[in-house]
């Protein structure tokens, strides 16, 4: 199967072809067809299997292609935004909008991207000369919404990027305040990693007789990572992760912790064992995130310590190691976390360093993933038998315990019912600080490659 095989433009194709890639992977084989056909669409795939460009493609042919996309880029008034994308974090919207424009670039059509915790000015003036494709986070579409400088009034194709993680952070009631603007006449994409009830709840009141794609099953980790435990008292965990790093010679390392504060503790730890580290969280500013995302992809940087928020749409070629220095407490986490190694195909490595507090979530993690991950003590960090389990924090302050949903940052805790209600991150300001998360990207979605390199 080639691009041009599913029906894509020349133009689409040449772009494609000219970034490296003739082979689609499963989600976009399935996807791509069914997006052009104009029908509503639930997907689930998991992280690394190219969902972006299984959306990006397709919109960019339909828009590009029609008679209205003729039509309004031979005109001189402002264009209107046909698609809206919306994304949970920065560097996840950042990384959509470079997609568009890099497979968009022998189309007639042009993008943007919008966040929070940068000035809304630019933005403004980028709206007013008009936009096809319009990517953004809830909270800063808002504030655009809030001062009029956003018409939705024209949107054709709506899509929802990583909804899971939209719920986990508390935007169901934003995304309400969207869709109420929108004509109620569009085409509905809704992506997820994971279908949980949430999700199935939004879809059915969102989506008109969708189609419906799994290209994984559901909450299944990637079968080309190779999982593994150590067990360690809750002291030892940094002494452990030093050793392991310089044991084993890591030169590329993305490492998990539960919160801001902890991230930043653990860049100071590895800073004094002469490992060089950064942080990558809701706190840190676009400039920091920027920065150390970037030194990480070029491989100047050993190791960037994240948060969960933050670290949606990192996507980095043949990343070889990722390590949760504290179990998630969701769940679904887990998966999201240990994707992003191991992708399109490639191989990589998850270690987890789990101590005596975090054995029910490592229960709740392994009921999830549906298998039993290997257990590997590492000599001379043997855990004491005796210790016992302390509470979990899973924010400043704030004593907590597994199962408890959180927004995944370190800084709030977002409870989602089943019925979608739910509270929206605490503790910042909208368009003070945008919506977690931070850093451009440099590379495109993920597709197979010629050669079987891809991410």
């Amino acid at each position: 199967m080639s691009f041009s095989a599913l029906g894509l433009s020349d133009a689409i194709v040449r772009a494609v072809t000219e970034h490296g890639y003739t082979v689609p992977t499963p989600i976009q084989t399935q996807a791509i067809p069914a997006v052009m056909n104009g029908g509503d669409l639930l997907a689930g795939a998991q992280t690394g299997t190219g969902k972006t460009a299984g959306f990006t493609l397709p919109i960019l042919n339909r828009l590009s292609t029609d008679a209205v996309g003729a039509a309004q880029a031979n005109k001189s008034s402002p264009r209107a935004v046909r698609c809206l994308i919306l994304t949970p974090t920065r560097e996840l919207a950042a990384q959509v909008e470079e997609s568009v424009r890099v497979y968009g670039k022998y189309t007639n059509l042009n993008s943007a991207v919008i966040f929070g915790g940068v000035g809304i000015n630019p933005q403004i003036k980028q709206l007013k000369h008009g936009v096809d494709i319009l990517v953004a986070t809830p909270g800063r579409l808002l504030d655009h919404m809030g001062q009029r400088t956003v018409d939705l009034s024209k949107v054709e194709i709506l899509i929802l990027d990583e909804a899971d993680r939209m719920l986990d952070m508390g935007f169901i009631h934003d995304i309400k305040k969207v869709l109420a603007v929108l004509p109620k006449k569009r085409q509905n994409l809704l992506f997820s990693a994971t279908f949980s009830e949430e999700i199935k709840a939004l879809a059915d009141g969102l989506l008109n007789k969708p189609a419906m794609i799994e290209v994984a099953r559901r909450n299944s980790t990637v079968e080309v990572i190779a999982q593994k435990i150590h067990p360690v008292d809750r002291d030892k965990k940094h002494p452990m992760l030093s050793y392991l790093i310089k044991s084993n010679n890591w030169t590329q390392v993305l490492v998990f912790t539960r919160t801001k504060h902890g991230a930043n503790k653990l860049v100071e730890q590895l800073g004094a064992d002469g490992i060089g580290a950064l942080a990558i969280h809701g706190n840190k500013s676009q400039t920091a995130r920027t920065r150390a995302l970037s030194e990480f992809k070029d491989g100047t940087l050993q190791v960037l310590v994240a948060t969960d928020i933050a670290a949606r749409g990192i996507d980095i070629d043949q990343l070889p190691h990722v390590v949760n220095y504290d179990l998630p407490n969701i769940p679904e986490d887990y998966v999201h976390r240990i994707g992003r190694t191991g992708r399109a195909g490639a191989t990589g490595e998850a270690v987890s360093l789990v101590c005596v507090d975090e054995h029910e979530m490592l229960k709740d993690i392994e009921k999830l993933i549906k298998q039993t991950l290997p257990r590997q003590v590492v000599p001379g960090f043997e855990p004491d038998p005796t210790a016992r389990a302390q509470p979990v924090q899973l924010r400043s302050g704030a004593p907590g315990h597994g199962g408890r949903r959180s927004g995944g940052g370190g800084g709030q805790v977002v409870k989602v019912g089943a019925g979608g209600n739910s509270n929206r991150s605490a503790g910042k300001p909208r368009g003070a600080s945008g919506n977690g998360g931070g850093g451009n990207r440099t590379s495109a979605s993920p597709l197979h490659r010629s050669g079987g390199r891809g991410r």
